[in-house]
């Protein structure tokens, strides 16, 4: 997390640049405490196949960046409408509709200058490179996190069976973390095997981190989470715990996990960051 905190911190102009307003947008919300899940998880699948990390990690910045412009505009009063996050503000809730707006635009846009910037190509492979943009944009795009936006926002106040639930949720929330991991893996050098194990865990991991949302949105400390909860329920969302019940959701997470944990049975102790975070995605509070 650290490295990742320093390497945006280098990426992103300060407030001092012209025009000062976007950046100190962009800031506010991607320094607002977030836990680093994706990125970490990028680096962390670099790691599990034997790569050295250091090279993946402004890629695994960027991944960050389009993560952070999705939460603003999700906070944006025509989609979730949230008042909070992370214990501050919402965006636009500082700034106003516009430039928040501007700032996810920004995020999403200089995400993908970052990965295509001479200093960073000069130190992976280009065809890995080539491959991990394109699997990016899939999944940030209208068949990954955007698809899995429109899905959910359609579905509010819908009744909704548990296999459309799950397709909005490996849309919305699964894609970007799967292709965090292969993102990683790739530039690293994974063969096929081992990238096919990291996807399945990736495919488990992320479904059953969205799960874990939705039980804390119910249950959780609103201390700990920096926002309300119930605000699911309130507008109506169909969520995990709405279709199954709480022990349900929470037995569906658990069986998930056990099976992203037993995917990485062909690694060593380098993949142990890995099955850590699986642990982790249950016993979060926030």
């Amino acid at each position: 997390k650290a490295d990742v905190d320093g390497m945006l911190d280098a990426l992103i102009p300060d407030e001092t640049i012209y025009p000062p307003e976007i950046f100190r947008a962009v800031r506010y919300s991607l320094f607002a405490g977030g836990k680093r899940i994706r990125p970490i998880l990028c680096l962390a699948a670099a790691k599990a196949v034997g790569g050295e990390p250091k090279p993946i990690l402004p890629v695994a910045c960027a991944i960050e960046m389009i993560h952070t412009y999705s939460l603003i505009h999700d906070d944006l009063p025509a989609m979730d409408n949230d008042d909070y996050r992370r214990g501050r503000l919402t965006s636009h809730k500082v700034f106003g509709e516009d430039l928040a707006i501007l700032a996810g635009d920004a995020l999403l846009t200089e995400a993908f200058q970052i990965m295509t910037r001479r200093e960073v190509t000069a130190a992976l492979p280009p065809d890995r490179l080539l491959l991990v943009v394109r699997e990016i944009a899939e999944a940030a795009g209208w068949f990954g996190m955007v698809g899995g936006q429109v899905l959910d926002v359609q579905s509010a106040g819908q009744t909704v069976d548990p296999e459309p639930l799950y397709a909005i949720h490996r849309m919305k929330t699964g894609a970007m973390i799967l292709v965090s991991l292969r993102t990683g893996a790739i530039l690293a050098g994974a063969t096929e095997k081992p990238l096919a194990a990291l996807s399945d865990y990736g495919r488990q991991i992320g479904l059953a981190f969205q799960i874990a949302d939705d039980i804390l949105n119910v249950e959780g400390d609103k201390t700990l989470l920096g926002k309300g909860t119930g605000s699911d329920a309130a507008r109506g969302k169909v969520t995990f715990p709405l279709l199954l019940g709480i022990e349900a959701s929470r037995s569906r997470a658990e069986e998930l996990v056990r099976g992203a944990v037993e995917a990485l049975a062909p690694f060593d102790e380098k993949a142990e960051p890995l099955r850590w975070i699986a642990r982790y995605v249950l016993e979060r509070k926030s």
